[in-house]
């Protein structure tokens, strides 16, 4: 009684091109290393958008900064910017003043406060980078900084500072 090998069934594939194998493996790495991110940021009550913001205004300071002009400058499109300056706002973080040369345009400036807090949290987050990123070398890091940058860079808007 001969047993006859039947053809096993190709396995499938995992993805449907080397885009999508990239793409998937990016977004892997970027929930992998936010849950990082999300433990520092949630010791100091804030978001990381929320620490963006701090972080440009302070680079800006003294000179207060424009809502639209803060917007462009975000690393991710925050969905109620608004909300987001009323609640820094509320913990006295940082104050918003209308233009006098354009009533329409709200300037947004950083407080002491805020100051005081990018400083508390500037240790622990260099910390967390280096649980996030500290395994790689220099020269790696490099590259990876350069793939990233030149896989964005097609879909960045004109005058991007992150171009």
């Amino acid at each position: 009684m001969g047993l006859s090998a039947k053809p096993r069934p190709a396995p499938a594939r995992r993805f449907d091109s080397r885009e999508q194998e990239a793409y998937l493996a990016l977004w892997r790495t970027y929930d992998r290393l936010r849950a990082l991110e999300d433990a520092t940021f949630a010791e100091f009550d804030l978001t990381p958008q929320q620490y963006n913001v701090l972080r440009l205004l302070k680079a800006s300071q003294p000179e207060p900064v424009p809502t639209l002009g803060l917007v462009s400058r975000l690393v991710s499109k925050a969905p109620d910017v608004t909300r987001m300056l009323d609640k820094l706002a509320a913990r006295g973080l940082l104050t918003r003043t209308r233009s006098e040369t354009d009533r329409r345009t709200v300037l947004v400036a950083i407080t002491p406060a805020g100051l005081a807090l990018l400083d508390q949290i500037a240790g622990p987050l260099r910390d967390c980078h280096k649980r996030q990123l500290g395994h790689l070398s220099a020269a790696e890091l490099d590259a990876l900084t350069g793939l990233l940058k030149a896989a964005r860079d097609p879909h960045e808007p004109p005058g991007s500072p992150w171009k």
